[in-house]
């Protein structure tokens, strides 16, 4: 091969290389470059640019498949900016780092789907907009490749879904805008409504302020996408699909594949229905159910939907004779978007607070868990056995210098509520990173009863809540005892206590506070909660106050709840059991707190149809998937396999078997859901019939009972009030007015026996 000098002074030639790969180009001593070409063996061709053997500065790769790229290369990898054209047609410009798409780029798919926007290591993380081929628009946050986030799905027969999403399904609070000029606004769960919310009519006044719905709003996508518009002409574009697995150029080529299969939105609903082709724009009454075409038109409904089904729809009102309509729709659109809590930001009135229980918590954790693991003993109990500290904000000998206020912190016996964490499986680190990660805490936005605050971990496995200083008290006095029935029944279903604390501020304000298990962090939505106490007076709710953030009481309930014959019975043993422990320690005022999620619903034409058929939602395909497996009501259950279900946010015990199941501990599958762990007052199975309309009423036609298939979550809440002296007065003056027996405040045996009736009338035994 021929020899010769360039003008920079590097040799020119060309060399057949061991391997049977070809450079011709420049080299500077015996490696290659400057600028030269490369062949492998299988015809993969780069030309471009070398520094001292690798290929480094802009370059031009060709694949034998037809496939190439033009752009920026450093160490041998795509690395900068450049154009990738595959094979199929699809085409690529933007940034890349180490092979992968990075930074800001579009990508043009095959069928002439369009990405634009920001990459994170190969897929779509970020700001970003979607175009399908038949122009639908998808604009906003994105994560691993799929909507994730805030963000805007504009269909081409003019459906707008302003929406929180999740794994490239609307999941959260949102506002849908029909063509027609409907709205809904209410709550989504993996693309399906689920949950209340307000169904107006074209032609009804909307609320204007709906930013609390952390939704992007039209201006905010409009803006997007002109900022998205700029960055294309300035060649800051992007693309959608993970191009190459491994690191080394000649690997690189993969086919890139679309966001969906076809032109239609990856937004479905898990029946094949997209949100364009919603059929329920229109209320239920235009079928013929309440609406009279002689009367005044009603232009808003209140809706409820199961897994997208529409359950319930009643009038909201006329807008003509009612002024402050609109203001008042607004309100509850405010209330109910915004949740029950808040995430706590800096300014907020529990931030400091907020920065002196993580610190506290990470100092004490972190301090016992070196500890040799070992046997509580009796000094571990008592007000006297706990860590005291000052925290100083600019640290100390033994604290971190931070940004609160200066605080005293006490642990009460840290060493029992270490043991209590191992003894429900709770990893110390995971602990402090769900309580004191990076996250902030949330806090619910109306105070209990009692006066008392409740938190939350931004996981939602923990609840945090502000003690008074009677309840600490009691809380200490009794936790030797608790200690002792929580370790000898571990599906006990009252509440889990993991830490107590105290944190002193300046000018001697003492703040105590209690962590507990969450009950209801689960992945399925509890549609219904209800606290019940097994009494009658002042146990109902006024309706203008109900929205699906509520908590209701005993005369709000409306089910009764049939489970399997075994997990009734181990239920109630355990109620028992719960209930001669809090008896023994005097405690009244405890309550069951119930959480329902609804399947889909269905109204059964005989009480055998419950069997494998269409109505109970479980496929054959469904039923195919699992070897050992029967079906119980609607649900499908197999037997259990460690390690396939997705648990709860702690441990709560063994698990009940099944008697449908040849009595063997199984786990419930809901298809398109998930597979999930059955244990006592987790993930129970049920079939919930509506008996009445809520307990001071029957229902109005008998003959057509309305059944659920649900999941129950349940536990025995607020453990820490006493029969004291306050108590037997408030019962003594109540009971002049009242029956004795259906007002609260009775004596502990009483309200026992009172509180199991009530439940065993919740949970009556099947014929």
């Amino acid at each position: 091969m021929a020899t010769g000098e360039t003008s920079t002074g590097n040799i020119q030639r060309g060399n057949t290389l061991p391997n049977g790969d070809i450079y011709v180009g420049n080299f500077a001593g015996l490696v290659p470059h400057g600028f030269g070409k490369y062949m492998w063996t299988d015809g993969t061709l780069y030309y471009g640019e070398w520094d001292t053997s690798k290929m480094t500065g802009r370059g031009v790769i060709q694949w034998p498949s037809g496939a190439s790229y033009d752009g920026d290369v450093c160490g041998g990898f795509i690395d900068g900016t450049g154009t990738f054209k595959g094979v199929d047609g699809s085409l690529y410009k933007g940034s890349w780092r180490m092979n992968k798409k990075h930074g800001m780029g579009t990508m043009v798919y095959a069928n002439s789907d369009t990405y634009e926007g920001f990459w994170n290591e190969g897929l779509p993380e970020g700001f970003g907009k979607y175009t399908w081929a038949n122009g639908s628009t998808y604009i906003g946050s994105w994560k691993s490749g799929k909507m994730n986030g805030r963000g805007v799905m504009k269909w081409t027969n003019g459906d707008t879904l302003d929406c929180n999403w999740l794994n490239g399904l609307a999941h959260g609070k949102g506002f849908c805008k029909y063509a027609s000029g409907a709205c809904y606004i209410g709550t989504w769960d993996r693309g399906l409504k689920d949950g209340h919310g307000m169904f107006y009519q074209p032609g009804s006044k909307i609320p204007c302020n709906l930013e609390v719905s952390e939704c992007v709003t039209d201006h905010d996508v409009s803006s997007a996408s002109s900022s998205g518009n700029e960055n294309v002409n300035s060649g800051l574009l992007f693309l959608l699909q993970k191009l190459c697995n491994t690191w080394r150029i000649r690997n690189l080529f993969h086919r890139p594949r679309r966001i969906s299969n076809g032109t239609a939105p990856v937004f479905d609903d898990n029946s094949g229905n997209h949100l364009s082709e919603d059929s329920s724009t229109e209320p239920l009454t235009t079928g013929g159910c309440l609406q009279d075409s002689g009367v005044d038109k009603v232009l808003v409904y209140e809706r409820e939907y199961v897994q997208g089904v529409l359950i319930s729809e009643k009038p909201k009102g006329h807008d003509s004779g009612m002024p402050d309509s609109g203001k008042t729709q607004e309100h509850t659109w405010q209330k109910q978007a915004g949740g029950p809590m808040e995430t706590i930001y800096k300014g907020h009135r529990s931030y400091y607070l907020m920065l002196n229980l993580q610190l506290g918590i990470r100092y004490t954790v972190g301090k016992i868990t070196p500890v040799p693991l070992r046997e509580v003993r009796s000094n571990d109990f008592g007000p006297r056995a706990r860590i005291r500290m000052y925290f100083p904000c600019e640290g100390s000998q033994y604290t971190p210098p931070h940004c609160s206020v200066n605080f005293f912190w006490k642990d009460y016996c840290p060493m029992v509520f270490r043991n209590l964490r191992e003894m429900f499986h709770i990893d110390a680190a995971d602990y402090m990173m769900s309580i004191c990660g990076d996250d902030s805490l949330k806090e619910l936005s109306s105070p209990g009863k009692s006066g008392s605050i409740f938190y939350l971990s931004q996981d939602e496995r923990f609840v945090i809540k502000t003690l008074r200083k009677t309840e600490l008290k009691i809380l200490l006095k009794m936790l030797p005892k608790y200690y002792n029935h929580v370790r000898a029944y571990d599906n006990t279903l009252i509440t889990k206590f993991f830490g107590v604390h105290r944190i002193t501020l300046k000018g001697g304000r003492k703040v105590r506070f209690v962590v507990m298990g969450n009950m209801f962090c689960t992945e399925l939505r509890i549609h219904r909660k209800y606290d019940l106490k097994g009494s009658t007076q002042g146990r109902s709710t006024k309706k203008q106050n109900i929205n699906e953030n509520t908590t209701l009481k005993d005369l709000d309930l409306s089910y009764v709840f049939h489970v399997d014959k075994p997990w009734r019975d181990a239920l109630f043993r355990q109620i028992s059991l719960d209930c001669m422990f809090l008896e023994s320690q005097s405690i009244i005022d405890y309550s069951m707190l119930l959480g329902i999620h609804f399947r889909a619903p269905y109204h059964l034409k005989t009480s055998s149809s419950h069997q494998n058929s269409p109505e109970t939602g479980i496929s054959d395909t469904d039923l195919l998937q699992y070897g050992e497996k029967s079906s119980w009501k609607g649900f499908l259950l197999v037997a259990h396999e460690p390690g396939t279900t997705v648990g709860g946010s702690h441990i709560r015990g063994s698990m009940v078997r099944a008697s449908e199941a040849g009595y063997e501990e199984v786990d419930l599958v809901l298809p398109g859901t998930g597979r999930f762990r059955v244990q006592l007052g987790v993930n129970m199975p049920a079939r919930a019939l509506k008996v009445c309309e809520d307990m001071n009423t029957e229902l109005k036609n008998p003959d057509s009972i309305e059944e659920y298939d649900v999941v129950l979550y349940l536990g025995i809440i607020d453990i820490l009030q006493e029969y004291n002296v306050s108590k037997r007065v408030e019962h003594a003056v109540k009971s002049l007015k009242f029956d004795p027996l259906s007002i609260s405040a009775v004596d502990p045996s009483s309200y026992s026996k009172r509180f199991v009736k009530f439940l065993e009338s919740v949970f009556p035994e099947q014929d």
